[in-house]
């Protein structure tokens, strides 16, 4: 395949899940500027996947009592369970199902970002109203998401942000967000800034339908310190304050080149040339198109390990493996379990590790295994189809590969030409594994 064949594969690769060689085709087809523009046009068709895939709605479990027995404890735990089962194997289902992923790929990002986890959360409704409000406000201005999750029922639960009163500040939700969500830990900020911060963020609630709101009489009033800003400063003036400090987009900048473009920490420029991208207007699809678009990006072919979940829907996509009845989505979550990577289940606010941590030997033996039920259970027929001495290139062109290493193939061939075992071991190799 050509040079730009290989870049487009992997644009679609990183700002999807996977990629197949007849999706590379019709974007070159199409032409590669025009596809990235296409990822970024503000007025997009409507995605069939994302149709047939509706996000689920929760009613509310009401809360038992203090008196309430064991019997009735565990049975509102199972109700609680089986919801948030529902919702990872919704967002499964339908990163499996969409036909342009980079909208589902971008959420993801952003959870992981923004990461909020329903081990303490517990609540289906809120991670959803969370999700949709990251798929809602991802591609635009940073500074609407990143209000947005100040006041975030799922976030305020996850940062005990509604434990944060005048009379007691929880400092919890405005460290995490200078430190992990916005700033970055180096930016000089102190321990007042901390605490003045918390002081403005003080007052929010969730109320009992997972909205939220503001309690003046639990909001502290006064006047605040907080980054060289002074006045009686809410989650407005936090948001803006922190937003406002120079290392806040190159911070971004960093975060995403971390998401989407390598394993391995961005140049000094290429960070300037992002932040740039993003400006005043913090507009998260610039930054993101010139990321993509960046020589940098072409040249960190390799440099980034695939999560699990970039593996297993990737993997599915390619396949066309069926995802239309519960248990075979049920299976999938059962994977990524074992793989350490489940949506709406991040280890902390730091979100998922990245890199070499996925490339465990124990991961090795879930994969093998995984992918020889997807090769059965998937469609290989573009490999079967083809003449034996041209499957190795068959088996590439439905994975989306460019080219097998030396290695690769020699590997591949040692499998034989059986389409089974060609989709098995090419779903475990360096080509696959790395993007």
């Amino acid at each position: 395949m050509s040079a730009s064949w290989a870049q487009l594969a992997r644009v679609q690769r990183r700002t999807g899940f996977g990629t197949t060689g007849a999706a590379v085709d019709a974007a070159m087809a199409a032409g590669p500027d025009a596809y990235i523009a296409g990822l970024f046009a503000t007025e997009r068709p409507a995605d069939p996947g994302v149709t047939a895939t509706p996000m689920p709605t929760f009613t509310p479990i009401p809360p038992v009592g203090k008196t309430a027995s064991k019997a009735d404890r565990a049975a509102r735990n199972q109700q609680v369970g089986a919801q948030l089962q529902t919702l990872t194997d919704w967002w499964v289902r339908r990163m499996a199902a969409v036909t342009e992923p980079f909208e589902e790929k971008l959420t993801f990002c952003w959870h992981n970002h923004f990461a909020t986890a329903a081990t303490k959360v517990r609540e289906a409704s809120w991670l959803a109203a969370q999700n949709s409000t990251l798929r809602t406000l991802g591609r635009g201005d940073f500074r609407a998401l990143a209000l947005a999750m100040l006041t975030d029922a799922a976030m305020l639960r996850w940062l005990d942000g509604e434990q944060n009163t005048a009379a007691a500040p929880n400092e919890n939700l405005s460290r995490e967000f200078m430190e992990l969500f916005a700033l970055g830990h180096g930016d000089g900020y102190t321990e007042t800034d901390v605490r003045e911060g918390a002081r403005a963020l003080t007052g929010w609630v969730i109320k009992a339908d997972g909205g939220t709101a503001l309690v003046p009489k639990r909001h502290d009033n006064r006047s605040k310190s907080f980054l060289g800003v002074t006045g009686d400063l809410d989650q407005t003036g936090y948001c803006d304050a922190v937003l406002a400090r120079s290392a806040s987009a190159g911070f971004l900048a960093t975060r995403w080149w971390g998401q989407l473009g390598s394993d391995t920490a961005p140049s000094s420029s290429l960070v300037a040339r992002l932040a740039t991208a993003y400006g005043a207007n913090r507009s998260i699809s610039a930054l993101l198109r010139a990321l993509v678009s960046a020589p940098e990006f072409t040249a960190a072919q390799g440099s980034s390990v695939v999560n699990p979940v970039e593996w297993l829907i990737g993997a599915v996509r390619a396949l066309k493996v069926p995802t239309s009845s519960d248990a075979q989505v049920k299976r999938l979550v059962t994977v990524l379990r074992a793989l350490g990577q489940v949506p709406f289940y991040p280890p902390n606010v730091s979100g998922w590790p990245a890199g070499q941590a996925w490339l465990s030997t124990a991961a090795a033996d879930v994969r093998m295994q995984t992918a020889a039920a997807l090769a059965t259970g998937g469609d290989v027929s573009p490999v079967a189809d083809a003449a034996p001495a041209q499957r190795l290139d068959a088996a590439a062109h439905l994975l989306g590969i460019a080219s097998w290493s030396d290695r690769s193939a020699a590997v591949l061939k040692a499998s034989g030409s059986d389409p089974h075992k060609l989709i098995v071991v090419g779903l475990n190799t360096p080509e696959y594994l790395t993007n």
